[in-house]
């Protein structure tokens, strides 16, 4: 019985040095989802019951294995967590600080993508790869960076800083700073020069197509004044 009661201890030991040390190393991105996400309730909501941060912890121990060209084990903890979270994050991706996946589900990050500092993606998001070559195949993401629910980011592309990539988005080209993508494909809307928020507001986000249409629409009611006259 005695035993029994140190293994309990020795268990419950480890449990709370796992939290410490995830809520000292992995502060910023706690504190990243709580400003981010108006339905967490405070640090501890986070650090327990937030998927995407359980998710980015086990990517952080399984790059440190495929840095150690463990890859067998490096893909187990990224599997297990798949499993467990619903988010698939290949061990070799490169992801910065203050890291936020809301929800989640469906969520792909490929081998060879780069991902800068705080970034925000929402569930179903796709940052994969074209074709069969090897090197290079996957998106490089630049810092604050939203993209928006089911986007698809595909091939070794760059989004530059401060852009969003609007909800079923899919982007095949560079994308310039400070830049909104919308449609399939991905068109771009420049937001002149400037970010236009800390998050992704997906009934701000201007359609070129929209802007075009308006605009001839406009052109039209100006010839047929003219006409009038």
């Amino acid at each position: 019985m005695e035993s029994i009661l140190w293994v309990l201890y020795i268990l419950i030991a480890m449990a709370a040095l796992k939290i410490i040390l995830i809520s000292v190393f992995f502060y910023g991105d706690i504190r990243a989802a709580q400003k981010r996400d108006p339905a967490a309730k405070g640090f501890f909501e986070v650090l327990f019951l937030y998927q995407g941060l359980h998710a980015l912890v086990s990517h952080r121990i399984a790059h440190f294995f495929y840095q150690l060209h463990l890859f067998f084990l490096a893909r187990l903890v990224s599997q297990v967590t798949r499993f467990t979270t619903g988010i698939e994050i290949h061990p070799g991706a490169i992801i910065g600080r203050r890291f936020f996946i809301d929800h989640g589900m469906g969520l792909v990050i490929g081998e060879t993508a780069v991902i800068g500092d705080d970034v925000l993606l929402y569930q179903g998001v796709t940052l994969g790869g074209t074709g069969l070559t090897r090197g290079k195949r996957h998106p490089t993401i630049g810092n604050s960076v939203v993209i928006g629910t089911g986007a698809k980011v595909l091939g070794n592309i760059t989004v530059g800083d401060n852009s969003y990539i609007g909800a079923n988005a899919v982007v095949i080209n560079d994308v310039p700073p400070n830049s909104t993508v919308v449609g399939v494909p991905g068109r771009i809307t420049r937001q002149d020069g400037r970010k236009i928020d800390s998050a992704l507001e997906h009934s701000h986000i201007l359609d070129p197509i929209m802007q075009i249409i308006d605009e001839i629409e406009k052109r039209i009611d100006r010839l047929e004044k003219f006409n009038d006259k």
